[in-house]
Formats: C-alpha cells, sequence, structure tokens
C-alpha cells in the first residue's frame, strides 16, 4: 500500500484539532468556579419557586405588601381589581381561579367578608387560607346580627389584623420569619404614630353623633369617640326607601346629628337629600376600600381622612 502524504497529513490534522478540543473542554471546566455553570446547564437547572401570595382584597394587599417588603422569592398578587370595593356580593371570575390555581396562600379578612371562601376551599383544597380577623373582638351589624367586617378602618383593628399577618408569614416561611417580623414592627410603628395623631386631633369631638352612608365606619367611630346615630343605607349601592329616608330626616333633626359621613366610592344622593333637608354637612371619609398598589396607601387615606374631619369640625 502506497502512503498518501497529503491524505495523512490532514487525517492527522483534525486528529490533532479534535484531541486539541477536548483537552481545552476539560480545562475549562476544570478551572471554572463551583457557582458557575455552562450554558447548558443554566437552562436545565431549576430555578427556586417563589412563595405566591393571593390577597383577597385592597387593604389586605396593603397589609401584605408591607409585610412582605424585600422579603425574597415572594410575590403578592391581589385577587381581585384594586378599584371593585369592599366583596360583599362578588362572584368570582374564571381569571380569579386561574389566579388562586397558581397560589400557595390566599389572605383573607374574614368575618364574611369573602363570601367565595366556600368555592374556593372546595376547589383548591391545598390553598392554606388565613383570615386577618381570627381572634379579634369584632362588632354586630344591628341590622344583619352579623359580624361587622371592616376591622380595618380602625387604626386599631388595621394593626391587629397586620399582627396576625405577620405571624401567617413567619409560620408559612419561617426561613425568612426574621425579615417578616423586621416588617411587620416597622409598619405597626407606623400605624401605632398615626393612631396616636388622630387620637389627640379628635379628642375634643368625642360623643359627636354622625350619621353614616354605610356600615364602614362603627369600629373607627367606637376608637375614636364617636356615636353612629342612624346609617342611611345598609349595603353599598342599595338606596334606601322613601320611608327609610323621611326616617333618616326625623332622626337627624331629632337627634341634632350634624355631621354625614359618606365614602367616595359610593353615589351620594340619598346623603345630599338629607342634608338639604335637614342642615346637616357632609363628610367624605375613605374606608380605604379601593386605591393604588402602594404600601404606604393607607396611612396616605387616613392621613386624608383625618384633614377631612379637622377642617369640618373645627368649623362651627
Amino acid at each position: 500500500m502506497r502512503w498518501c502524504w497529503d491524505c495523512g497529513a490532514n487525517l492527522i490534522s483534525k486528529r490533532l484539532r479534535f484531541v486539541s478540543i477536548l483537552l481545552f473542554a476539560f480545562l475549562l471546566d476544570a478551572h471554572l468556579p463551583s457557582g458557575i455553570c455552562s450554558a447548558s446547564q443554566k437552562s436545565g437547572a431549576e430555578k427556586p419557586a417563589a412563595l405566591k401570595v393571593l390577597t383577597s382584597f385592597y387593604p389586605v394587599t396593603i397589609m401584605a405588601l408591607n409585610v412582605t417588603r424585600d422579603v425574597p422569592g415572594v410575590a403578592v398578587t391581589s385577587l381581585v381589581s384594586q378599584a371593585t370595593g369592599c366583596l360583599h356580593d362578588y362572584a368570582l371570575t374564571s381569571a380569579d381561579m386561574k389566579k388562586i390555581a397558581g397560589a400557595r396562600l390566599l389572605i383573607t379578612n374574614g368575618l364574611g367578608m369573602e363570601s367565595f371562601l366556600d368555592r374556593v376551599a372546595a376547589q383548591s383544597p391545598s390553598l392554606q387560607v388565613v383570615r386577618l380577623s381570627e381572634g379579634i373582638r369584632s362588632l354586630t351589624d344591628p341590622h344583619t346580627g352579623q359580624a361587622n367586617p371592616h376591622l380595618w378602618v380602625s387604626l386599631s383593628g388595621a394593626m391587629a389584623q397586620v399582627k396576625n399577618l405577620g405571624a401567617a408569614m413567619e409560620a408559612a416561611d419561617p426561613s425568612h420569619a426574621a425579615q417578616y417580623r423586621k416588617n411587620t414592627g416597622e409598619y405597626l410603628a407606623r400605624l401605632e404614630t398615626l393612631r396616636e395623631k388622630f387620637l389627640a386631633a379628635l379628642r375634643p369631638y368625642k360623643g359627636t353623633k354622625i350619621i353614616t352612608l354605610h356600615e364602614a365606619f362603627p369600629y373607627f367611630a367606637e376608637e375614636f369617640g364617636f356615636v353612629v346615630a342612624g346609617v342611611i343605607q345598609r349595603e353599598p349601592g342599595s338606596a334606601p326607601s322613601a320611608k327609610e329616608l323621611a326616617e333618616t330626616i326625623d332622626l337627624v333633626k331629632n337627634s341634632g346629628v350634624r355631621e354625614i359621613w359618606i365614602e367616595p366610592q359610593y353615589p351620594a344622593g340619598s346623603a345630599e337629600t338629607i342634608a338639604r333637608e335637614t342642615g346637616a354637612r357632609i363628610l367624605v371619609l375613605d374606608p380605604a376600600v379601593t386605591g393604588p398598589e402602594d404600601p404606604d396607601a393607607y396611612l396616605r387615606i387616613m392621613e386624608k381622612n383625618l384633614e377631612t374631619l379637622k377642617t369640618v369640625l373645627e368649623t362651627p
């Protein structure tokens, strides 16, 4: 057999290149830091799953944003739109159910606010439902005989719920318990500072009788010494009958009520009629059921409520 110098040279050259590539790959892998992977390894690596926290509606969302602030791997999502308001008769949508399917925790207010919880529990048995009203003294709605769910409208009520939320997050994610505890303590300190400010400013008006648009303010009234003499409409969006309106007008005239508290989320027609007939003043106070998804939003809303109260109450 004759040796082909050109073919042999090409064959040797190819083998040398192949061996060189293998040697380079071996040396590169040996010198890579332990925390670095190749591109193919990265694409196959699993990232730590985020702790998906679902909140039922706006005030609960704001609490959760504060308690989970800067905790790695935690994602907070509101179940319903921030513009929905109270959930008295809210019906879950298919989009809501998709959100629920991907969550590990559902943070709720409780006390009957989330009427859809039975359906959620039936369809998502692995979902952990946290009720922030657990263990907190509640007031009874005199019209329905049921617990009034609007705890967060009182600063003390909001603080009690934040404590419950902090404890729930520590239990669900113990590896970050210290951060949850720190966040909870810092937010509670800010809420307490604002509560003291309210107490000082509203102390001169203790015992003032008020009429409210619906049952959102009893906890707030109790905390700061106001007396709810009547309710114009018992549920948001349900206008009182002519008879109920006449009775409320008589109540205002006979009891000396001068203030009607209404909410910006609902029509003010009934309140305006009563004010016109009695000379009572209307105060627009926000129960913090809608707003921007901002951790400081609840504090700003309550600060504005205090300014509204001071402006009206200080006027003879």
